[in-house]
């Protein structure tokens, strides 16, 4: 269970969160939203342990995430705005080399975001949704509790954010808690919203 109490972000001398309180349990979605600079992105870096809070905790199972960062990291997977992947490497060997770190099936992650057709294309020849696509099939290669998702469905289309449905259903099924910043909707049925 991921929880904020009192949390208070600072970014550049100003306040862009105060006073929030939430918990995340097992099987479990939130949603971020807010306007351009309301402070999303800094909430999912504070909630990643990458951004120390200004005021309030963060905490896992009732524990500062601060006290032992190499832990929550282990922990959690983070999709940003940048896509990490290695533009000489083709799609399957980009996964190949995540597998050998983090375990888990690439010929599962390839069909999770049906990257098959392009699986041997280099990195750098992919269009930004194929790369954002390529991004978010990271995540069904390990297994962790927490998944932070930060604008998870830029340059996809709709049939690309439609085949993320049914991988964060089957993420949150088995006990897992996303978390989430978009301006897009979502399909995250049951899911709870935050408003920055």
């Amino acid at each position: 269970m991921l929880t904020a109490e009192k949390l208070h972000l600072r970014r550049g001398g100003h306040d862009v969160v105060a006073d929030l309180d939430f918990t995340v349990s097992p099987g479990e979605a939130i949603v971020i939203l807010g306007r351009n600079g309301a402070g999303k992105s800094s909430l999912l870096r504070a909630l990643a342990g990458l951004l120390r809070p200004a005021g309030g905790l963060v905490a896992w199972n009732g524990a500062d995430i601060a006290a032992d960062p190499a832990a929550h990291a282990r922990r959690l997977r983070w999709v940003g705005h940048l896509d990490a992947a290695k533009p000489s490497l083709s799609v399957r060997e980009n996964l190949e080399f995540l597998a050998r770190l983090l375990g888990g099936s690439v010929q599962a992650a390839l069909d999770a975001l049906a990257l098959n057709a392009i699986a041997e294309q280099p990195a750098r020849a992919l269009s930004s949704g194929q790369k954002r696509r390529l991004a978010l099939a990271r995540l069904a290669l390990s297994p962790v509790p927490l998944w932070l998702l930060d604008e998870p469905t830029v340059g996809l289309d709709t049939a690309s954010v439609a085949r993320l449905g049914p991988l964060l259903a089957r993420h949150r099924a088995g006990g897992g808690m996303v978390l989430a910043a978009t301006h897009l909707p979502l399909p995250l049925p049951d899911m709870r919203e935050i408003t920055l």
